[in-house]
């Protein structure tokens, strides 16, 4: 348990910035899944223009650094990939 002022503060910034961080992750599963979806769903054209609104929002959090910036490149190649596989 923290003992002085400053260390309880910093265990409240940390709580509230660990729910956010868990928000913007959430948000990156919720933007992967829908392309997936639109791809499932054999509809190229679809899927290409929910694959360009994905990239914001895997950008976006690469950049903030919540995920790292190589799984966000990985992410986006795959599905780069199997939307030309169509």
């Amino acid at each position: 348990m923290a003992n002085t002022a400053q260390a309880r503060k910093r265990a409240r910034q940390s709580a509230n910035q660990r729910l956010h961080n868990m928000d913007q992750l959430s948000s990156l599963r919720t933007a992967i899944k829908k392309v997936r979806k639109a791809i499932a769903a054999g509809d190229k054209a679809g899927a290409q223009t929910v694959f360009v609104e994905s990239q914001k929002i895997i950008d976006s959090i690469a950049d903030k650094k919540i995920v790292h910036k190589n799984l966000a490149a990985r992410q986006k190649s795959r599905l780069s990939a199997a939307i030309k596989a169509l």
